[in-house]
């Protein structure tokens, strides 16, 4: 882990928010463009910031939203496939990110909760293998790049699958390896630089593989892997800086 991850590792979360919120005004002034299109606030830019902890990934952070390629998709997505724009829902944000957060707090047609253990975003501190809310209240949940940080994965399933409606649908993206068959854990592992480099982050637990829509339907979603990216052209793809054939994890309770 290089020195400055392990500084930022060591700096409070609100600290990092408030830096952040700080920073975003003065990148989305300098690197204003023509050539990439953020969605989620409409902006274009003539180039995006790498991001990454392994693998460092060039022109992929928006500097308006700080939003990474799987925002992107997952605004695109809601945008032109379901109503959570217009539709009234009361909807349920697990570890609320950034690029989301202030937009759909201010969606009139949206009773919006967020939450999380430890994020100064969320309206209620809490577990996500022990929801405080009740059986069947959430028209939408979003729980994105949280489950690979839960040791007890099914848990945290199980109670998503508790609080959203019957006829409600979520979005629970995770870091996923198209190319492995099933998921990969081992508990052993506890160095924090052999962590990062087997797992893709320090705090992960597992690296998952295919078997995690089988896992989702396990505990009673239907599931669609949705390749959003597949009717798009290469220009699209590469105009709002998506991953060709990222699968989003939509799920429908039955």
């Amino acid at each position: 882990m290089s020195i400055v991850k392990k500084i930022l590792n060591t700096v409070p979360r609100p600290w990092l928010i408030k830096m952040s919120g700080l920073a975003r005004p003065l990148l989305d002034l300098y690197y204003r463009g023509n050539r990439y299109t953020d969605p989620i606030n409409g902006k274009s830019y003539r180039k995006f910031l790498p991001y990454g902890y392994v693998n460092i990934r060039e022109n992929v952070l928006s500097p308006g939203t700080l939003s990474l390629e799987r925002h992107r998709l997952m605004w695109l997505y809601l945008q032109q496939q379901t109503a959570f724009f217009t539709k009234p829902a009361k909807v349920l944000h697990i570890a609320p990110e950034q690029a989301f957060f202030k937009r759909f707090k201010k969606l009139k047609n949206l009773d919006y909760i967020t939450t999380d253990l430890y994020s100064p975003l969320a309206d209620v501190k809490a577990d996500i293998t022990v929801l405080p809310f009740a059986d069947n209240e959430f028209d939408v949940i979003f729980c994105n790049h949280v489950l690979e940080h839960i040791p007890d994965d099914t848990k945290a399933m199980q109670e998503l699958f508790r609080v959203m409606k019957s006829d409600g649908f979520g979005i629970f993206q995770v870091p996923l390896d198209n190319n492995r068959t099933e998921t990969f854990q081992d508990d052993s592992i506890t160095d924090p630089d052999e962590r990062t480099r087997i797992f893709g982050q320090y705090d992960h637990v597992r690296v998952y593989g295919m078997d995690y829509f089988d896992k989702l339907r396990s505990v009673g979603f239907k599931v669609e892997a949705v390749d959003f990216t597949q009717p798009m052209s290469e220009a699209e793809i590469d105009k709002f800086r998506l991953v060709k054939g990222e699968l989003l994890p939509v799920v429908h309770k039955k």
